[in-house]
C-alpha cells in the first residue's frame, strides 16, 4: 500500500475505455517488475490488456490514477476453461474467463482486487455465465482472496509459455456448482 494510503481510501471502478490502456500498462509493468505477473505479455503491455477476447473490462480509479483493472473473456483455448467444460459439461456459451486481472503494488491493503473480483463476479451473475480462471501458486495472496470469496478449485494445470517455460497454477470456479 502507497505510504500515504489507507484502507478507508476511496476508489471507483468503472468500465474502461479505450484513453485508459496506456496507463493500465503502465500499472501492470509496476505489478510485473514486483510479483512477476503476468508471465507472458510485458514486452507489449497494452495488446496484452487489449486482447481480442476480451468482453469487458474494467479499471479502478483513486485520486484521479488507475489503481487496478480486471476484465472478462471468452473462453478462448482457456486451460482452466478446458477443464471445466471436461468436468462439468458445459459449453463455452455459459462460461467467461477471468483476466487481466491486477493491483497496483501501491495501492495494495485498500480492497481494489476485491472489489474488482466482485465486479466480475457481478458480471458474471447479471448474464448467467459461469465464471473460471487460473492463478499460479506462487500467488498465494490472490489465491487466499480468491477462495475467501467462494471459489472453488477445479483442478492444476501447468501453464506453459514463451520457449518452453511453464509455471503451475490452480484453476477456480464460480458460482461453485453448488450455487447455480
Amino acid at each position: 500500500m502507497h505510504a500515504d494510503a489507507t484502507p478507508e481510501q476511496s476508489f471507483n471502478i468503472r468500465l474502461r475505455r479505450d484513453g485508459d490502456v496506456a496507463e493500465a500498462a503502465s500499472v501492470l509493468m509496476s505489478v510485473h517488475s514486483v510479483d512477476r505477473y503476468p508471465v507472458e505479455g510485458v514486452d507489449q503491455p497494452e495488446a496484452w490488456i487489449k486482447t481480442p477476447s476480451l468482453i469487458q473490462a474494467w479499471v479502478a480509479v483513486s485520486e484521479g490514477r488507475i489503481v487496478g483493472h480486471a476484465g472478462v473473456s471468452r473462453p478462448n483455448g482457456d486451460e482452466s476453461a478446458a477443464l471445466w467444460f471436461e468436468r462439468s459439461g458445459e459449453n463455452a456459451s455459459q462460461v467467461i474467463v477471468a483476466a487481466r486481472l491486477f493491483v497496483d503494488p501501491e495501492a495494495r491493503g485498500m480492497g481494489v482486487g476485491k472489489r474488482l473480483t466482485e465486479t466480475v463476479m457481478d458480471y458474471a451473475e447479471q448474464h448467467s455465465v459461469r465464471l473460471v480462471f487460473e492463478v499460479m501458486t506462487k500467488d498465494t495472496t490472490a489465491i487466499h482472496l480468491y477462495e475467501k470469496l467462494g471459489f472453488q478449485k477445479i483442478g492444476r494445470i501447468v501453464h506453459r509459455y514463451g520457449e518452453d517455460q511453464h509455471v503451475e497454477a490452480i484453476c477456480y470456479v464460480w458460482p461453485t456448482p453448488e450455487r447455480p
